[in-house]
């Protein structure tokens, strides 16, 4: 299988790719829904996550922070199978990323940003909920380093986050319309590291299909998507992303 959907890609002028949290473990970044997932080993990371507890309890905002401190995801650096993607669009077949992650792992391994749709955001970013200031994320993880414990917008006094989606929080319409687009332009449609049950990002893989691409999904778990796909790998996103896109090193 793994020759045959290397011969998809190699004859594809247009691959779509779809990325999760799976993608980033072995960067060192848990996953969310896995077996060590971040919100399987902690029920109270996935509150933190929602945007009704974090705008009304400070000890959730506080904890929040502390969290932001200590994600190893500043030290990450892109795997193999974000070198990987890296390669495909080194060989002009890469058409559009579309990533839940808020890791900019794949901008980090050479991917230009134009080519990146951020579902989900980024962490890497802040921004005031009240008046939609954005800066640096290091900026205002300085103040918490210096004692903030719940530092404020400092053009408004307003509540600050990162600036990602978190759970009852509204998705950017462009965002979403442009990801379904281009789910429908490919000739092979590529779901790595995702449970593909968060919709509605999860519905690309239908645009696709309908639209006549090959569906290749790599995930660990099983996906609704698994009996539509074309081809299906289990195994590690790092050795799998390799064997059939080409390795590459950060240029």
């Amino acid at each position: 299988m793994i020759e045959e959907v290397r011969s998809w890609i190699d004859g594809a002028q247009r691959v779509v790719v779809l990325t999760g949290a799976g993608i980033s473990t072995d960067s060192g970044i848990p996953d969310f829904r896995g077996p060590q997932g971040l919100w399987t080993k902690n029920p109270l990371a996935e509150k933190m996550s929602n945007i009704h507890y974090y705008l009304a309890d400070p000890e959730v905002r506080k904890l929040s922070w502390q969290n932001r401190l200590s994600s190893p995801a500043w030290n990450a650096k892109p795997n193999a199978g974000h070198l990987s993607l890296f390669n495909l669009f080194k060989r002009q077949k890469l058409h559009a990323l579309i990533t839940q992650n808020i890791d900019e792992l794949h901008q980090m391994s050479g991917i230009p940003p134009e080519l990146v749709i951020e579902v989900h955001g980024t962490m890497r970013k802040v921004m005031c909920w009240d008046c939609g200031m954005r800066a640096p994320m290091q900026k205002a993880l300085d103040r918490v380093r210096a004692g903030e414990a719940d530092p404020k917008c400092r053009e408004c006094g307003g509540i600050l986050k990162s600036d990602t989606i978190s759970f009852g929080q509204q998705l950017v319409p462009e965002v979403i319309d442009r990801a379904m687009r281009v789910a429908a332009e490919g000739d092979v449609f590529l779901a790595v590291g995702t449970t593909l049950q968060v919709y509605p990002v999860a519905g690309t893989v239908e645009i696709a299909r309908d639209a006549g691409s090959k569906i290749v999904i790599v995930n660990a778990q099983p996906t609704p998507f698994d009996e539509v796909a074309d081809a299906r790998f289990e195994r590690s996103i790092s050795e799998v992303l390799p064997a059939i896109l080409g390795s590459a090193s950060r240029s």
